[in-house]
């Protein structure tokens, strides 16, 4: 069972230019308290091809995690262009925002990411080269892919410290 349960996650800016940072808004609630923080990472998938081209955004630190509702914005700079192959920098791609408690991964939302050429005619007669200052990215916010990875929280409860050893 989880001890953690992601409530919505908003992306503040799901429409934006190419270089703006992404912006998250991630509420969740904790049912029983942790010893630890919940380590959060956005990663874009530069290329469908190879993980080579995969880029860890930002990643942070969200704790001591209080039982209840918490909420917290998470801001994530830009993938760099010149790690991602050229022929994949326009079209369609994914993010991953991932949470892991004690290095286990326990919960990730995918979402696709279209980049595309603002102007009409740019997007139907592309440069040879791209243009990123001219490129909009727009996540699909309202379709998330969420998956969920049981893990061990190794919280012991207050029963156990209590019962009698055998």
């Amino acid at each position: 069972m989880s001890i953690v349960h992601l409530q919505n996650v908003e992306i503040i800016n799901s429409e934006a230019r190419f270089s703006d940072p992404y912006i998250f808004k991630v509420t969740f609630e904790c049912i029983s308290p942790l010893e630890d923080d919940i380590e959060w990472k956005l990663i874009y998938v530069g290329s469908a091809e190879s993980e080579e081209y995969d880029q860890e955004l930002d990643s942070c630190m969200v704790g001591p995690v209080p039982v209840g509702v918490n909420s917290f914005e998470f801001e994530a700079e830009a993938p760099s262009p010149d790690k991602i192959p050229a022929s994949d920098l326009l079209g369609v791609t994914v993010i991953l925002l991932t949470a892991s408690y004690k290095g286990a991964e326990f919960i990730r939302v995918g979402y696709y990411v279209n980049n595309a050429y603002e102007d009409e005619e740019m997007r139907e007669n592309p440069p040879e080269e791209v243009q990123l200052d001219k490129v909009r990215r727009e996540v699909l916010a309202s379709k998330p892919r969420v998956t969920r990875f049981n893990i061990n929280w190794c919280v012991p409860t207050a029963n156990s410290r209590d019962a009698p050893k055998a």
